[in-house]
């Protein structure tokens, strides 16, 4: 089964900010549409590797940035993913 992790903002603005910010770093990420499985409105998500999102979030925090959500996409063949909301104080991300 193959998972990603994302980071939703508030605005596209914290997205567009995000991005710069992390752009020297040596994290593995990429800026998306938000699933549809997470929110049915339009948007800009952060996907990244799940053994890195809270490293993530801690650098753009660290960097004043203003985060909204943190979820794992939990995808098998043509099913629809399986959503998980993720408890930004405690990494629990293998479960």
């Amino acid at each position: 089964m193959a998972s990603s992790c994302y980071i939703t903002f508030p605005t596209i603005f914290y997205a567009i900010r995000a991005e710069s910010i992390l752009k020297n770093q040596t994290f593995s990420f990429k800026m998306v549409p938000v699933p549809r499985s997470i929110s049915s409105s339009c948007g800009t998500a952060l996907r990244c590797e799940c053994s890195d999102i809270y490293q993530i979030k801690k650098y753009l925090l660290e960097n004043n940035l203003e985060l909204e959500g943190f979820y794992r996409l939990e995808e098998e063949g043509l099913k629809t993913p399986a959503v998980k909301v993720l408890n930004s104080d405690h990494p629990e991300v293998d479960e």
